[in-house]
């Protein structure tokens, strides 16, 4: 009887309109049958998933996403694996500059500018990219930066001289592709579940610094430095062969909710199936939609506008700049790492390697805990305001506070992510074990690994339909924050100490957390105020 009344107070109001982000709306007669066929999701609470009963026939194109539940994790983590080439591209030599600075003949900061470069370029050129993703797709988005990731690795392995190393890694890094899965998670999946799913997203933001220290730290020391580019080609070219072949077009704009065949340009073998299977269950084609989509298919030159339109956004901004000091403490710990263990402990190059993977514990256990926090905390708000939730249909957000409903969660995690950083310093300027560090170590992977996670959902909830775009806006800061810390850690440690070095670039991310506390209380008012803006 409860979830009668509260259908018929929400029931037409549902019906007669969708999200103001394009998305589906909620139809009539599905909102009447979702009331009354609640799913178990958590205890004492219910996720509903509603039916696609219209017209007597089940009718899937309605749905926020055709895609199935298999399959949308599938595109994800396939997205996510595409993207740990471009993060474990950033590391990998991190453990080899020493013994690359000595067969090139340069000092081991000429080495460090390879790294400054890289990030600069990871920083500016997936806002082409992202932008390119949204108009022509996502598959030629990522196939044009594997072109790119392989040309460079080949050139990479055959160079010998530091000219051609910086050339080199400012192209490879230009073939960065780490926010398209962002962007693959905004296609096709509703805000009540992007938590979980942007966990799937992040496992190569995560696993690729984690990882590619080992990898390159073991590589180096057995076969030489020139073999980690070699491994890397070769990983491009074995992860580019199953993408072409197979990675679904999502894009909106082209495919709307993947229930639009894409033109031939972003067709695979897996769409050519899935659409030859629609057909033969009597799924028929809105041929109206897949003219106008079609029509408006462009492959032209990028234009990086939307993203300086989302760094220009009040709320964005504030947001951002969180987000920059969070990992301005995260390289500079990474950048720092393999000095500062060699000069007080006397590590390998793989011994350093093993230390490194506290902070990949850390990011790992982070990526999948705060998932689940921010999807619970979404319905427990939901819940509260007695508004339905869906698997199927993405909720107005308008009234909504999601601003609220992320940062809860993620305030704290950003504040442990701060203290672990500060811990770090001081215990580098002790006569101490080895094994603290280690576990401030794990600390700030747990806690700057959630703070990137809450603000990546977070932002793809205040900009709905830019979800590349809004992944490439963060990409950009952190990128080049990263670069600017890389370069300075070395001599701002060296001249204030461990100690000091790292405490102040934690006080600069406490102080930004003054940006998401105004958000968590405002941003809604900010939301509605754009909104009647036209903006």
């Amino acid at each position: 009887m409860a979830s009668e009344q509260r259908g018929a107070i929400i029931l037409n109001e549902l019906a007669a309109k969708g999200s103001p982000q394009n998305d589906a709306p909620y139809p009539a007669t599905a909102v009447a049958a979702n009331l009354a066929q609640p799913t178990e999701c958590s205890k004492g609470e219910t996720l509903h998933s509603i039916p696609m009963v219209l017209n007597g026939s089940q009718d899937n194109e309605s749905r926020y996403s055709v895609f199935t539940e298999s399959q949308k994790r599938a595109i994800i983590l396939s997205g996510s694996f595409c993207g740990l080439l471009s993060y474990m591209s950033s590391s990998i030599f991190y453990p080899a500059v020493d013994q690359i600075s000595r067969d090139l003949g340069v000092s081991s900061s000429k080495i460090n500018l390879t790294i400054t470069v890289f990030l600069i370029t990871q920083g500016i050129a997936p806002t082409m990219i992202a932008e390119f993703s949204e108009k022509a797709g996502r598959r030629p988005a990522y196939i044009l930066c594997f072109v790119i990731s392989i040309i460079a690795n080949l050139g990479l392995g055959l160079q010998n001289n530091y000219f051609a190393l910086l050339f080199l890694r400012i192209l490879q890094s230009a073939g960065s592709c780490g926010t398209l899965s962002q962007g693959l998670v905004g296609d096709c999946i509703v805000s009540a579940e992007r938590g979980k799913y942007i966990a799937y997203a992040s496992v190569s933001m995560i696993l690729g610094p984690s990882l590619s220290p080992i990898l390159g730290g073991v590589i180096s020391q057995k076969a030489g430095w020139r073999w980690i580019f070699w491994f890397l080609l070769i990983f491009s070219v074995a992860v580019f062969i199953p993408i072409a072949l197979f990675l679904p077009e999502t894009c909106r704009k082209v495919v709307d909710n993947g229930s639009i065949p894409p033109p031939w340009v972003c067709s695979n073998i897996s769409d050519w199936r899935r659409f030859r299977n629609r057909a033969s269950r009597g799924i028929p084609v809105d041929r109206e939609k897949q003219i106008e989509l079609h029509r408006n298919y462009r492959l032209k030159i990028p234009n990086p506008i939307s993203t300086l339109t989302v760094l220009s956004d009040f709320e964005s901004a504030l947001l951002l700049v969180t987000l920059s000091f969070a990992m301005a403490c995260y390289y500079a710990i990474l950048t720092n790492i393999s000095k500062t263990l060699y000069n007080l402990y006397n590590f390998s190059n793989v011994q350093i390697s093993l230390a490194a993977l506290s902070i990949g514990g850390g990011s790992i256990l982070s990526s999948f805990t705060i998932g689940i926090f921010l999807d619970w905390n979404y319905r427990r708000h939901a819940k509260r305001l007695n508004l339905p939730l869906s698997r199927d249909y993405q909720m107005d957000l308008s009234n909504f506070p999601i601003e609220l409903s992320r940062l809860q969660v993620g305030l704290p995690a950003m504040l442990l992510g701060a203290l672990g950083a500060i811990g770090y310093g001081w215990t580098l300027s002790s006569d101490i074990s080895v094994a603290v560090p280690i576990v401030f170590l794990f600390i700030v992977g747990y806690g700057i690994t959630a703070t990137t996670q809450v603000l990546n959902v977070l932002m793809s909830d205040i900009h709905p339909g830019q979800f590349a775009v809004a992944a490439a806006a963060r990409n950009i800061c952190q990128c080049l924050v990263g670069a600017a810390t890389s370069a300075i850690i070395e001599p701002m440690s060296t001249a204030m100490g461990n100690g000091w070095a790292y405490t102040t670039l934690a006080m600069l991310f406490i102080f930004s957390l003054t940006g998401p506390w105004a958000t968590m209380r405002h941003g809604m008012e900010w939301r509605k105020i754009k909104s009647e803006k036209g903006q």
